[in-house]
């Protein structure tokens, strides 16, 4: 049987297989330990050292600040934010967005 990282790793191989131009992850690290998320963020840093776009659909904010140059945050259908991750995480709206509305 295999690790959940690996089952992990299959999956992008079969991706990759098929030699995409852009590569689609969506939630892809999600439910990894902390030595798996290391692992899986390694991962994705060396498909894009390769040349190869990567668009990431993802909730792990140590992957969005180690691997994204660019960040749109959606909520509820909207565009709410974009730019750098340093930019992006630090704006009030999204923090409200992700951690909730102490008014709520």
């Amino acid at each position: 049987s295999l690790t959940y990282i690996d089952q992990k790793r299959l999956e992008l191989a079969r991706c990759l297989a098929s030699e995409p131009e852009i590569l689609l992850l969506d939630e892809w690290l999600a439910g990894l330990n902390p030595t798996e998320l290391t692992t899986g963020i390694e991962l994705i840093k060396t498909l894009r050292s390769e040349g190869r776009t990567v668009i990431l659909v993802e909730h792990v904010m140590d992957a969005i600040r180690s691997l994204c140059d660019n960040c749109v945050v959606m909520n509820t259908g909207q565009k709410i934010a974009q730019g750098s991750p340093a930019k992006v995480l630090s704006d009030p709206e999204v923090i409200r967005a992700y951690l909730g509305d102490d008014d709520a």
